[in-house]
């Protein structure tokens, strides 16, 4: 991917150490990558410490801890001695006691707090596009409830709100490809109309690691990331089958009957479709604050991640 000019302050971020929170997951482990390639210092915080270190290899300017963010005494030890703390933990799947409103709300009010206490200078917490405190939506609404409740314990907070993320191993781009390939007609939800910005998570990965290094406006406290174009769903889906050389005949399907299916999708284990990712298409997902641009990013489109789809499903 392109490389622009790095930050300024690169050459003192040996010195220091970036917490990663959620280093082993799709956003979280690339954004330790990043940072590795700018020579600074990076501890991965993971339930799956074991898979976060297997990702990396860096050496010594890489380590892996076992850590809970719902675990104060686990948070505390990954988060001491650290200049920087990144949240990158998401949860998009409720279970038992493991709630939207414990992990993004609590959760992250807790690590950004812990952050504080343990003298960090940084903080970034990644939520997303749309995170609104008001939402009738309970992911949404703890996403934006999770904003206001990290920047009440850390004022100087970095809030990072990707759009849609795609990616080879994406749950996205990866399910729209796959069922172009297999199915007679395409299901819109709605009509198709919702416009959105998918960004290419190693873009995302970038700047956010740009960010972790000083690299934005002092007083810069928000960033939206979207990709180089804003499409309709519709018109999504017709790019995609385009880049993949198959003719798509698209189905509108009412949003009531997604809820319903969802409904019924959520009683099985790891649920391909939920009830928020149903409230999620009903909004649109563009980016309207500082964004790529501001950190010398120039973002890409998702004819690179369709290529790489295209590429690892080859025999």
């Amino acid at each position: 991917m392109e490389d622009t000019a790095r930050p300024s302050g690169e050459a003192h971020s040996r010195l220091e150490l970036t917490t990663v929170f959620g280093g082993s997951g799709f956003l979280g482990r690339r954004i330790v990558k990043h940072l590795l390639d700018h020579g600074t210092a990076v501890r991965a915080a993971s339930r799956h410490s074991t898979r976060a270190r297997h990702e990396q290899v860096h050496g010594g300017s890489f380590s892996a801890v076992k850590a809970d963010i719902l675990d104060q005494e686990q948070v505390a030890a990954a988060v001491s001695g650290a200049s920087t703390v990144i949240n990158a933990v998401s949860l998009y799947t409720e279970h038992g006691d493991v709630t939207f409103e414990r992990i993004h709300v609590e959760a992250a009010l807790r690590l950004a707090a812990a952050a504080r206490d343990a003298g960090a200078v940084r903080y970034i917490q990644i939520s997303g596009i749309g995170s609104n405190p008001r939402s009738a939506s309970s992911y949404i609404r703890a996403r934006g409830q999770g904003e206001e409740a990290v920047a009440a314990v850390f004022p100087n907070a970095i809030i990072v709100r990707p759009a849609v993320m795609t990616g080879s191993d994406d749950a996205f781009l990866t399910t729209i490809v796959r069922l172009l390939q297999i199915l007679p007609a395409y299901p819109l939800f709605g009509s198709g109309d919702t416009r959105l910005q998918p960004a290419f998570v190693e873009d995302v990965a970038e700047a956010i690691a740009r960010l972790a290094l000083g690299a934005s406006d002092p007083e810069a406290r928000l960033f939206e990331f979207g990709g180089p174009r804003v499409y309709s769903y519709r018109e999504l889906v017709e790019e995609i089958s385009r880049l993949l050389g198959v003719r798509v005949r698209l189905m509108p399907v009412p949003f009531l009957a997604w809820h319903a299916l969802a409904i019924v999708a959520e009683l099985v284990p790891g649920a391909p479709l939920t009830r928020n990712q149903v409230e999620l298409m009903r909004i649109d997902n563009v980016a309207e604050r500082c964004g790529f641009r501001e950190l010398g990013i120039e973002p890409h489109d998702i004819d690179v991640v369709v290529q790489a789809i295209r590429e690892k499903s080859r025999p």
